[in-house]
Parts: C-alpha cells; sequence; structure tokens
C-alpha cells in the first residue's frame, strides 16, 4: 500500500481550509500512513464470521411499555394551586412580555 504523500495532506488541508507549514505536511503525512495501515490490520482481523458490532457486548431496551392509566382531572392538578386561569397555573410575570 503506498504511503500518504505530502501533495495528498495538502489537498486534504486545503478542503479542510488549514494552512500547514512543510514540516506540518511531512509531520501529517507519517501520521496519516500509520492510522491508515492501523484500520487495515483491524480489517484483516475482522474474518467474515465475526460480525460488525458498535458494542462489545449486545445492548437491549429497558425501557417500560407505554400504557395508559388514570390520571387527574384538571379540577384536581389545580386545586392546590394559589392561582389558576382557563384552566392552567398562573405565575407571576417574569420577562416583562405578554
Amino acid at each position: 500500500m503506498p504511503g500518504i504523500t505530502r501533495e495528498e495532506v495538502a489537498h486534504l488541508a486545503r478542503l479542510a481550509r488549514l494552512e500547514l507549514k512543510d514540516e506540518e505536511l511531512d509531520h501529517f503525512a507519517g501520521q496519516l500512513d500509520d492510522i491508515i495501515g492501523a484500520v487495515a490490520r483491524v480489517s484483516d482481523v475482522a474474518d467474515e464470521d465475526v460480525p460488525p458490532t458498535s458494542h462489545p457486548l449486545p445492548l437491549t431496551n429497558v425501557m417500560r411499555p407505554d400504557e395508559v392509566h388514570p390520571s387527574l382531572t384538571p379540577e384536581q392538578a389545580l386545586s392546590g394551586a394559589p392561582a389558576q386561569e382557563q384552566q392552567r397555573f398562573k405565575v407571576p410575570q417574569i420577562l416583562g412580555e405578554e
């Protein structure tokens, strides 16, 4: 596999709108080449009988089923409110808006 060239790094830097110095191009070319090599090694290890996963352990949904239960009527809910208006809690205005 050919290595990443300085020109490819410069092209990627232009696409990302990054200004890189010449020594940075050489440095990043080596680093990107190492990263691509590491990804290639992982691909070599993965076998056809191993399914791709995002987590090492299986995840299950822990949410309970959505069930309707009796709840308070508006009158019951507002019975202890200090102020109410149009079947809603009435609170003091805080933003100076209407």
